[in-house]
């Protein structure tokens, strides 16, 4: 088959790739329809991450059909179409039972990462009846790849550790793929404001379209004074990083509210301050996280519903024969204006 090789920092290449097999009896192989590149494959290329090795097919979002099933599972059977998780989960050891799934001790985040993943034409899926999601007959399966990751770590890792509430301010560092998961889904919570932050102008056109009471182009105006400005000089109630660099991390501490929450989301692939001499007596509280993906079943009821269209975050098509071409217009977001790009093996 065909797959994404990672060769190291800043090296891959589209190869010839053995077919995965059914490893253990749990296992499922799925032939992939659809998936796509999160921000998260650009820090592994960067060098971030440190687990994923030479030679590991990239990848961790997708939707597919069932191939073949491993002896021990029960509720998948060839010619299924299922959502892929980004997180695989045992369902048993004590992190899974405690709704921890990222942590679970033979899954948590392995797909494009210590195991090969979904950019290819196959990929197998370990514990395949608690990391795949049978799709409903009739629904948009391109939509569906954003709830393999983007949708559920904006809202999990953002809006409830964010513990954004009705009435309630929330400013958002980075207008990427999944600071507007983040702001679609705090929707659900009917925030007052909703307060966008980037540098990127068409990114911040697309999140006033999504429902953002305001943006902030960080080259015009100072997000500090603008915030404190729209919240009568408190800041704002929820500050969510959703970039992963010590700069953004170090604003989100000038734009919080006394008694608010910090909610990061950002990969971060290099130390950054805590400002304690300013923050220690202000009530703050700063919470980190790695999705679980236990919201997906309540988001994909309410993406088949039609409550929610994450189908607005793809803005580029690609096959897998020109996957190097997508990686090239994902990378350079601000000259393509590209969210999400849909790759079709």
């Amino acid at each position: 088959m065909k797959a994404l090789i990672y060769h190291g920092p800043g090296q891959k290449s589209l190869d010839e790739h053995a077919k995965p097999q059914i490893v253990d009896a749990g296992d499922a192989i799925i032939r992939v329809s659809h998936t796509t590149i999160c921000g998260t494959d650009l820090h592994i290329l960067k060098g971030d991450v440190p687990t994923c090795v030479p030679g590991r097919v990239l990848g961790h979002e997708g939707v597919g059909i069932v191939e073949e099933v491993g002896a021990a599972v029960v509720t998948f059977k060839p010619g299924d179409h299922v959502l892929i998780s980004c997180i695989t989960a045992c369902g048993r050891c004590d992190y899974c039972r405690r709704g921890m799934y990222s942590h679970c001790t033979t899954g948590g985040w392995i797909l494009g990462n210590t195991i090969d993943g979904t950019q290819a034409e196959f990929v197998r899926i370990p514990h395949a009846d608690t990391s795949l999601h049978p799709i409903p007959a009739g629904a948009d399966e391109e939509a569906l790849v954003m709830l393999s990751d983007i949708l559920p770590t904006g809202f999990e890792c953002g809006v409830l550790n964010g513990k954004v509430q009705p009435g309630g301010s929330v400013a958002i560092v980075g207008a990427g793929p999944i600071g507007l998961a983040a702001l679609l889904t705090a929707g659900f919570y009917s925030p007052a404001q909703v307060i966008m932050i980037d540098l990127d102008p068409n990114r911040l056109a697309t999140a006033e379209r999504f429902g953002a009471t305001l943006t902030l182009d960080t080259n015009h105006v100072d997000p500090v004074a603008a915030v404190k400005e729209t919240t009568e000089g408190r800041g704002a109630d929820t500050v969510i990083e959703a970039v992963g660099i010590p700069a953004t991390f170090e604003l989100c501490q000038e734009l919080v509210a006394p008694g608010g929450v910090i909610a990061n989301i950002g990969v971060h692939g290099e130390k950054a301050d805590i400002h304690l001499e300013k923050l220690w007596s202000q009530n703050i509280s700063i919470t980190t996280r790695l999705v679980d993906t236990v919201s997906t079943p309540m988001l994909l009821k309410t993406v088949v519903s039609a409550k929610l269209d994450p189908s607005q975050l793809i803005t580029h098509r690609f096959s897998l024969n020109d996957i190097l071409d997508a990686y090239d217009t994902f990378g350079r977001a601000a000259a393509t204006q590209a969210l999400k790009v849909l790759i079709t093996p």
